[in-house]
Parts: structure tokens; sequence; C-alpha cells
């Protein structure tokens, strides 16, 4: 028996990461990515500590997830279990909104409001902070030597980054009690220990992801890369390369037009021996360093000039002239990395631009682009909104055409019916009234229909029950019928069974049957 033995010469699968230090950039997109970053973070971090008077029995929180009061409050707005529907409908409205703005922009949600890039931002911004820019940060890097100013830069990143991933997870926990009171019990060691598990495993999570994993979490772990593609097309904006533009590339633009301008601002040339030729170019002395050689006639370099500029401020650490990749999450910091540098050379912005494929043809043939707009007003695009929007207004009907009262009604099926001693025929019904008023409420129930049946409450002289406010009571429901009558001998008679709020008249009612000896 022999066993196969591993090739030492076989390529290993495995890529070492290399870590991503991008560089530091300004221009209108940073600028909306830092606006986008601190709005979302505000409103994370802030939003349990918002009050919102309810009335003496209700939280005052405005964003409360009661889980055991099985609820959900938001401002004014109050979900119970059985109004899941609410939290479907938001969900469906969210994919949708996804779907749209991928078919229209691209990955404008992994740019820019993703909580993988917004929490990356935020760790790379205090790294830049505490060890300095790109280049700070690669020396540091490479430095094999553990000395006391790596110790001291390394420790102190860590150490608020650990600091950022506690207010994180802290603030996670706070939306699912009351805010002041989860604070106090956290810092007295009286807090439950799901609040502190919870805490320990997403400060661990944000340490790790957004400082370590980074670029990793975009493009292994999350499964949006790979489905964007179904929902973009050749009219979807994003950012891309003009490479018909930019190529071929090459660094001695700028000598060329250095030699033009100190030729033509020293009047250096003299004349040559015919009419109107020229002589050698001939470089005086305090002339920059290599100003001399005969000018090209024809410049045949495109824009790009090569500094790679666009790779060193991704965080992703692609180079974007290589073309979409799934890597790219349409941040957009290389259009300012790039309109910087078309800045200072005299050139044109946009060799870096959101854009889309069809406007490649045009723009080849010197044809200017077609508007934004055409790109994102398609059929595509208009199906989404609709159906985003028929789903949202179907919300908002449902929200504000509910009831303050509610009920469910649940027959007992062990027995199906019961006999009493007089053949009257009896039918029992679990009903779960629901009281989401302020205060406590006298609901009355009867039966309605045409057939002759008589409710009365297991307990209650009559069939009234109040019900505590903000609240479900569980009651029993006796529904029944006389003797000789058509439902109590018949095998299934239909009904409804009515709640009404005795203080203002509010109604609703669920339709059952009951169960006749024929059963």
């Amino acid at each position: 028996m022999s066993t196969s033995q591993p090739r030492l010469d076989e390529p290993s699968l495995y890529a070492k990461r290399e870590p991503i230090f991008p560089r530091r950039v300004t221009g209108k997109f940073r600028r909306l990515k830092w606006g986008i970053m601190a709005l979302t973070l505000g409103i994370y971090y802030l939003m349990p500590w918002i009050r919102w008077d309810r009335g003496p029995n209700l939280p005052d929180q405005a964003v409360l997830i009661d889980m055991a009061s099985r609820r959900f409050f938001f401002f004014w707005i109050e979900i119970w279990p059985h109004e899941f529907y609410f939290v479907a409908g938001l969900l469906v409205m969210a994919g949708l909104g996804l779907f749209l703005f991928t078919s229209a922009l691209g990955r404008v949600w992994c740019g820019y409001t993703c909580p993988q890039t917004v929490w990356t931002d935020l760790f790379i911004l205090v790294e830049r902070w505490i060890e300095g820019d790109r280049n700070a940060r690669l020396r540091l890097h490479r430095q094999k030597a553990w000395d006391f100013r790596k110790v001291r830069l390394r420790v102190t990143k860590w150490l608020v980054w650990l600091l950022i991933g506690l207010a994180t997870g802290g603030a996670w926990v706070f939306y699912f009690a009351d805010a002041p009171t989860l604070l106090r019990d956290l810092v007295t060691l009286s807090a439950h220990p799901v609040a502190y598990g919870t805490m320990a495993f997403l400060t661990l999570t944000t340490f790790v992801f957004g400082g370590f994993m980074r670029e990793q979490i975009c493009i292994y772990a999350c499964p949006w890369p790979r489905i964007q593609a179904a929902m973009m097309d050749e009219d979807t904006i994003t950012v891309a390369y003009r490479e018909w533009r930019g190529e071929p590339r090459g660094k001695h633009r700028r000598r060329a037009e250095m030699q033009e301008r100190a030729a033509k601002a020293m009047d250096l040339r003299i004349a040559g021996p015919k009419a109107g030729g020229t002589a050698p170019f001939l470089a005086m002395p305090g002339m920059p360093r290599g100003v001399g050689g005969p000018i090209p006639a024809k410049e045949t370099l495109g824009d790009c000039i090569d500094c790679n500029a666009c790779v060193n401020v991704c965080p992703m650490g692609i180079d974007i002239r290589d073309g979409q990749q799934m890597a790219c999450i349409t941040c957009a910091l290389c259009i300012d990395a790039c309109d910087d540098v078309m800045d200072k050379i005299g050139k044109p912005r946009g060799l870096i631009d959101y854009m889309a494929l069809t406007d490649e043809t045009a723009e080849r043939a010197g044809a200017a682009p077609r508007r934004i707009w055409r790109h994102v007003l398609r059929p595509r695009t208009i199906l989404y909104t609709l159906l985003w929007g028929a789903v949202g207004l179907g919300l908002v009907f449902a929200l504000f055409v509910r009831s303050d009262i509610d009920m469910t009604v649940a027959p007992v099926r062990n027995p199906t019916f019961i006999t009493l001693s007089d053949g009257t025929i009896r039918n029992v019904y679990d009903l779960r009234l629901r009281n989401k008023t302020g205060e406590a409420r006298p609901f009355r129930l009867t039966v309605g229909g045409d057939a002759p049946l008589v409710a009365s409450v297991e307990g209650s002289g009559d069939a009234t029950v109040v019900v505590p406010a903000d609240s479900a009571e569980l009651v029993r429901l006796y529904v029944e019928a006389a003797q000789a009558t058509d439902p109590a001998e018949v095998e299934r008679t239909n009904f409804r069974v009515w709640v009404e709020d005795m203080t203002n008249g509010d109604r609703a009612s669920r339709d059952t049957v009951f169960n006749g000896r024929e059963n």
C-alpha cells in the first residue's frame, strides 16, 4: 500500500493578504462620504437617547424594540406582533430600493452607506490620525523592529478601535431597552448577561472587520458583489476610466510642455540657414536640467501620466484603469484623486468619472455623452420605482386605517361543541383583545348575523371586558344555540364576533364558525 506525496513544485492557491493603506484625498466625493459617515454614525449612536412622550403607561424612548412586551416603537408608530407585515413591507422596500439604486448608479450602497464601508472609513481616519498618511503607515508596517515608537502607535490605535467597537456594541443593545436605565445597569455590573455578551461580540466583530479584514469582508464575505451583476446593464452609471482618452500612459508629457514653455519664455530659438527654419535648441545656464532636445511635433501620449494616484487612494487596493472589477465599491475616491492630478497638469477633469458603458462608443467618436437622467430613467429603474412606491403607499395606507382596538378569535377544537343539560349547544372560543390606547378601556363582545346565537364571557355576568392600557387580554367566550334551532342542528354556521370600545364606539370584528350536532 502506498500513499501519494504532494508535489513540492505545485503552486499554492493561498494568497497572503497585502495590507492596504489608502492615501488621504480631498474632493467633492470625499466630502460627500464624510457627510454621509457623520450622518449615519450620528443616527446610529444618538437615536436610542432621543425621548418621545407617549403617555404614563408607555416607554418614552423614541426608537425601542421592546422584546419583553413584543412591540416595536418608532416615534409615534407602535408595531404589535400581529402587525409584522409592516416590518416585512419595510424589508421589501429596502430590497427594492437596493435594486433601484444598483440598477441606476451601481454599487452606491457599498461605496457610501454600507456599515462595513462607514466603519472602515472611521477606522482608517483614526489610523491616519495616529500613524500618519499612507507613506508613514507603509514605513511603519515594513519596519521589522518593534521599537517603543511602533508599539506606542499600534497600541494607541488598537485602543481607540476597541473604544469605537465598544460604543458600537453599546449603542446596539440600547435599542432593546431603556437606554439610560441600561447604561446605569451596565456601569454598576447589574445588567443581564445577554447585554454584556452582545456588547462583547459586537465589539470584537467591529474591531476585526473594520481594523483588519476591511476589503476582505466586501470581496469574500459579502454576497452582494456577485449579485449586483444581475441588476446592472450597459446604462448603469458607475465609476470608469476613459481609456480612449488616457492611453497610452506616460510620464514625459510634463517634460515636453516644460521645454516648450521655457523656449517661448526665453526666446532661445535662433534662425536656421533657411528662411523660417530653426536651429537646434540651445540650453542656457540656469535652465532646469533635462530641458534640452527637440520638441515633439505631435503629442502621442494620453492624458494619464501613470502617477497611480487613483490606486493609492482606493480602499479596496484595485486599479480602476483595469476596467470594472468585482472589488470596486464605486466610492469615487479615485475620481477625486484623478481630478486633482488633471488640474495640476492643466488637463480637463473626468479622466476617471461616473459614466455608462453606452457612452463609450459615442465618446470614442468624439460625440458628447448622454445626460445622466436619460441613463437613470429607463424601463428597469421605472419599474423598480413603481414597485417601491406601491409597497410604500400600501404600508402608509395600512398604518392610517388600522384601529386602536383589535381581536383574534381561535375556536377551541377539543371538543368542537358541548351539549348542556337542557339540550343547548355551546361552542368555546379563545379571544385575544388588544387595547392600543394609553388608557384602560371597557370592551363589549357581541355576535352578529342572522343565526340566533347568544354570547357570554367566562367569569363575567355580561359580555363586557376591561382591557388595561396598551396591552392584550386573553378571554374565553361562550357562544350558545338553543335546542332545535338551526345552528344547533346543522353541521356548521358562519357568524361574526364583534368587539366595541364602549368609550368612543370604535369596533372591530372577526369571522368564525359555530359547530352543531352534525359536526
